[in-house]
């Protein structure tokens, strides 16, 4: 048996000097957004575009391949959110003004949130990571329209519970599908639970599937803050 001991984990301890509440961790979060934020102002869309073509490009061809493996099957993971003081109906009515056209908005909720902008034909251009990989994709078909694949999708909620639900395709330029997504949300007594679907190509990694659900996590609590800010 070896006697050598791992030595325990260091552990910081924030004793005094700033006087505004939060930990340090608070602190680094809110530089790194201001830093990031400058980034994008300064770049802006075109720059970032730019800046990350070979990035997107090879993102793509990571979607695309992964979609021809898979012969057109998806494999699902849902993150759920429970939200106290604020309705679906107010989250939904600042997420259709914000969709419609506030982009920073939309940006910010998420680091890895690059453009989010109406593209042609009425669908929605995203470039944002799937995983590891820095994808251009469109959103098309938001509302009913879109619902012909979830009708019988084994994650579609209850109407009576979740009577909120928007579904689309997610596709490359090409008019490959690399991916789909189901969001539905209900009301409590206190507030609503959302429940936020992604479906990807079976042939991806495990780990795009799970980041993808961080994603959600990360992205729809930060608008469902700002939208609760908006509302006060």
């Amino acid at each position: 048996m070896s006697d050598i001991q791992t030595p325990p984990p260091v552990a910081v301890t924030l004793v005094s000097g700033p006087t505004g509440s939060g930990s340090i961790d608070d602190f680094e979060l809110f530089y790194a957004r201001r830093a990031l934020d400058r980034f994008r102002v300064r770049l802006g869309r075109q720059g970032l575009l730019d800046l990350l073509a070979a990035d997107i490009e090879e993102g793509n061809a990571f979607l695309r391949e992964s979609a021809i493996a898979s012969g057109g099957s998806f494999k699902a993971g849902t993150t759920v959110l429970t939200t106290r003081g604020l309705t679906s109906g107010a989250f939904l009515a600042w997420m259709d003004k914000a969709f419609s056209g506030d982009e920073k908005a939309l940006l910010t909720a998420h680091p890895e949130h690059y453009v989010m902008t109406p593209g042609p034909d009425g669908a929605f251009n995203v470039v944002e990571n799937i995983g590891p990989h820095v994808c251009s994709f469109f959103m098309g078909g938001w509302g009913t329209d879109a619902m012909a694949w979830a009708v019988d999708a084994d994650e579609l909620l209850p109407e009576s519970e979740f009577p909120h639900k928007m579904s689309s395709n997610l596709f490359l330029p090409d008019g490959t599908v690399v991916g789909r997504a189901l969001t539905q949300f209900g009301d409590t007594a206190d507030g609503f639970t959302a429940s936020l679907t992604v479906y990807v190509p079976t042939a991806c990694p495990q780990d795009v599937l799970e980041h993808h659900l961080r994603h959600y996590a990360v992205e729809f609590r930060n608008w469902i803050i700002a939208a609760a800010t908006v509302r006060a």
